[in-house]
């Protein structure tokens, strides 16, 4: 049966209470290797360039190539998880990019490598949707600011692993070694997700569903739901200049400014370093100002949008050294206050449907980005500007759609399901 707004029974819940937290645990770390996998592309483009004769202004390729399996498998895992569960989904997610992973490592062909890059991003986008749904089902709503804050660090901490470690193995091993060594990790971490991670009791639902009703067609979701729709909007904005940036920055820096790729690596860890701390921290101090969303995104997006023309305007390492973290903090917070809007918008059998349709969208961004930045990079005479410029309007779209969301829609109650 289900019990409205009270907790779950259990006969021992400070073992469930503890468990949700090993859930976390293993959704971050999964989470994690797949940010790393993606992130390993930037401190490495120059490299796999050289090694397949690619020139700089087609390197964007690669990376769209990923972005374009991971808003397809996106768009089709969120539906997935809803139907079979998070927990097989997310195993599958990282075994099979971490195959690929190890296989892209050892590829000699740029047609080869391009469509290798496509599988991985395939399998990694699943990940992102089990990952919510499992969190959702062992969180309640209240808490989901600090439990994404903790979540999406991984994407940050993805981008500080792949920039420290992959100059150090690109030149002691050669650039394969780092897609040879993250996707072993993300095979295994798919191994343990299997093993020990299982559902959780929490859910919210709408107020008039009834355990027989029909499910929407994920289109109808979407399109029904003008909040959703305006946080995609949000979202594909804040990623157009997040991971432009982490794609870009250090071919720009090394390119447009003589930066040493072992310099613009620190330059990016720095940058990313300052999401991992923000983001559980920002999502926190949401929570406590009653589950506030909207406005700290709003925020966030336009000081992004500004410390991007900011960091655009300097030339040298020190300079960029001081503006990373700013840089950072911006282009990261805003993302735990989106994702933890998702499960107040829609009914909890749709979480994972709605999480995979909205984090296709902000993809669509990482998706059209770098070929994007690497035209008008290559039109403006190789200017860093005009790169920088061109990631900044990004995050300017996303805080001018924030502005419409309303964070507290009237049609969604929370209830918890006990057994009977």
């Amino acid at each position: 049966m289900t019990t409205a707004l009270t907790p779950s029974t259990s006969s021992q819940p400070e073992i469930r209470n503890a468990y949700r937290w090993m859930v976390l645990l293993l959704c971050w770390f999964s989470f994690t290797m797949t940010s790393v996998d993606r992130s390993t592309w930037g401190p490495s483009s120059v490299f796999v360039g050289e090694s397949l004769a690619i020139p700089l202004a087609s390197l964007g390729i690669f990376a769209t190539t990923y972005y374009i399996g991971y808003v397809v498998s996106n768009a089709a895992g969120g539906f997935l998880t809803d139907k079979i569960g998070g927990r097989l989904l997310i195993t599958v997610s990282m075994i099979g990019a971490g195959i690929f992973m190890m296989v892209f490592g050892s590829t000699t062909s740029a047609v080869v490598g391009i469509a290798i890059q496509g599988v991985v991003g395939f399998f990694a986008g699943a990940d992102y949707a089990a990952g919510i749904k499992l969190l959702s089902s062992w969180f309640r709503p209240e808490e989901l600011g600090k439990v994404m804050g903790i979540f999406t660090s991984a994407t940050s901490l993805g981008v500080v692993i792949a920039n420290f470690a992959v100059p150090f193995l690109i030149a002691h091993s050669g650039w394969g070694a780092s897609y040879h060594l993250f996707g072993a990790a993300s095979v295994v971490s798919g191994i343990l997700c299997w093993i020990i991670l299982r559902p959780g009791p929490v859910a919210a639902i709408a107020a008039n569903a009834a355990g027989s009703a029909k499910r929407p067609s994920a289109w109808r979701i979407l399109s029904g739901n003008r909040n959703l729709l305006l946080v995609g909007l949000a979202g594909f904005g804040g990623f157009w200049g997040t991971y432009g940036f982490v794609i870009w920055s250090n071919a720009l820096m090394i390119k447009g400014h003589g930066v040493a790729p072992a310099t613009a690596g620190i330059i990016v860890a720095v940058f990313a370093a300052l999401g991992v701390f923000g983001k559980p921290i920002i999502g926190f101090v949401a929570d406590r100002f009653n589950g506030a969303r909207r406005v700290p995104s709003i925020i966030v997006l336009g000081g992004f949008a500004v410390m991007l023309i900011i960091f655009g305007t300097l030339d040298s390492v020190p300079a960029f050294l001081i503006a990373a973290p700013l840089l950072g903090l911006t282009a990261y917070c805003y993302l735990p206050m989106i994702v933890a809007l998702i499960p107040r918008l829609v009914s909890s059998d749709m979480v994972g449907t709605a999480a995979g349709l909205t984090n296709a969208i902000w993809q669509l961004g990482s998706v059209l980005v770098p070929i994007a930045v690497g035209g008008v990079f290559a039109a403006s005479n190789n200017s860093f500007m005009a790169a920088l410029g061109a990631l900044a309007v990004g995050p300017l779209i996303g805080m001018v759609a924030m502005f419409f969301v309303n964070e507290r829609p009237d049609e969604v109650k929370v209830i918890v399901k006990t057994e009977a």
